[in-house]
């Protein structure tokens, strides 16, 4: 049978320390003859200070109000003390002080897990998911600092108002800068990532229960844009007097008939050109964002372009596979040529991806495994939402034969 600590409790000042009559009052904890003490941040007049019963004397409200904070601090020790008996901890002065204080609750506050999580993943994780992340930190440092008035909160306190508070706000959140006002989807990545944090204090222990267990995600379903066969076939024929137009148009030409994203398009080399199993020459690489590795047989629309630019002086200097631009930059430049060739359609690099998905493979007949595999998907849910692009686009398609053939009949 384990044995109760003598523990003991005594408010006192530092006369030691007196200053214009005043001086500090502590909290001192005894507990098997070992003692520490607290500094309460309040000072008394020495004349006002009862030293038998550690109160202030008289009925004043000055005198009533440090009373009732001393009573608080009294009831707050006694609880820390009750808490860690309950907890089957060691029980010691400072033990019982760093509860009091919260200073037991190190490393167990939200931010700080973000912190801990960023400092082991950051070899883990590429840079810009860890940039998504940080994100996420940022809107969470906002958010605490607007509804609670601090700049930080307890895991223990998480529930599920606050994950339903934090929704809101960012619904609701309007940026000061250039950017556009977050969307559902966007909202729902960040309390993605705020629900890993959760999970990750559950599994490790700083937290007794998952404030995400009630929690509904609802996405808002959005196809993927992707360029037709024949806008498609209106890109690849544009030309243009700016050079930097025509060489992002076939960068983005290259992507559809590869389904290569931007960022692992401008880390590819002609290391990454290799023969394959049939004797073509084959895209080999990982993907950055799932460090999935890829291999992609090469169609000749993406052969040409890997020759026309294998002498070109930006690629030799960079000893790159194709040049090179920013995604900002890329973006912009595809918003001319979109305008210049008639399509209607907010053009962006990653739509390349998606037209390799939809126009160019499953279209055409590739399993949706196969595409799957090419596109680096590590699950093939991924994949079918473009397989449900596909059969909108048949049904579309039915619609207008079943138009003709009722015209005709």
């Amino acid at each position: 049978m384990r044995t109760r600590s003598t523990f003991a409790l005594l408010f006192w000042v530092n006369t030691s320390r007196t200053k214009n009559n005043q001086s500090t009052i502590y909290a001192r904890v005894t507990v098997n003859g070992k003692r520490v003490n607290i500094s309460l941040k309040r000072k008394v007049l020495l004349s006002d200070w009862d030293s038998s019963k550690g109160i202030v004397k008289g009925n004043k409200q000055n005198a009533k109000l440090l009373n009732q904070f001393l009573e608080q601090v009294r009831n707050k020790i006694y609880q820390a003390y009750e808490d860690l008996m309950r907890e089957n901890k060691l029980i010691t002065a400072q033990a019982i002080k760093s509860k009091f204080l919260g200073e037991d609750e190190k490393h167990k506050s939200l931010l700080e897990l973000f912190e801990y999580h960023n400092n082991i993943m950051v070899l883990k994780l590429h840079k810009d998911t860890m940039k998504h992340y940080k994100t996420t930190q940022k809107y969470l440092k906002e958010f605490v600092q607007k509804n609670y008035k601090t700049n930080d909160v307890y895991l223990k306190t998480l529930n599920y108002a606050f994950i339903v508070d934090f929704e809101q706000y960012l619904k609701m959140y309007q940026p000061t800068d250039h950017q556009r006002k977050i969307s559902n989807n966007t909202a729902m990545k960040h309390l993605q990532r705020l629900r890993k944090m959760v999970t990750m204090a559950f599994h490790i222990e700083r937290i007794d229960k998952d404030p995400f267990i009630r929690f509904k995600f609802s996405y808002e379903k959005r196809e993927r844009e992707f360029l037709s066969e024949k806008e498609l076939l209106s890109l690849e024929g544009f030309s243009s007097s700016i050079e930097r137009l025509n060489i992002v148009k076939d960068l983005f030409v290259f992507s559809c008939y590869t389904g290569i994203s931007f960022i692992d398009m401008n880390s590819l080399t002609k290391n990454n050109i290799v023969k394959g199993i049939d004797g073509n020459d084959w895209v080999v690489t990982k993907r950055q964002k799932t460090s999935t590795s890829v291999k992609i047989p090469l169609l000749d629309q993406a052969k040409k372009i890997i020759v026309k630019y294998q002498d070109n002086i930006r690629v030799v200097a960079s000893n790159s596979l194709l040049p090179k631009f920013s995604n900002q930059k890329i973006n912009s430049y595809l918003k001319e040529i979109a305008d210049l060739c008639n399509i209607q359609k907010h053009l962006t690099f990653h739509i390349a991806r998606h037209t390799f998905a939809t126009t160019i493979t499953l279209s055409n007949g590739v399993p949706i495994e196969t595409v799957s595999k090419l596109l680096g998907h590590t699950k093939i849910a991924t994949t079918q939402i473009y397989a449900r692009v596909i059969e909108r686009k048949v049904s579309e398609d039915m619609i207008e034969l079943s138009k003709k053939i009722n015209r005709v009949s």
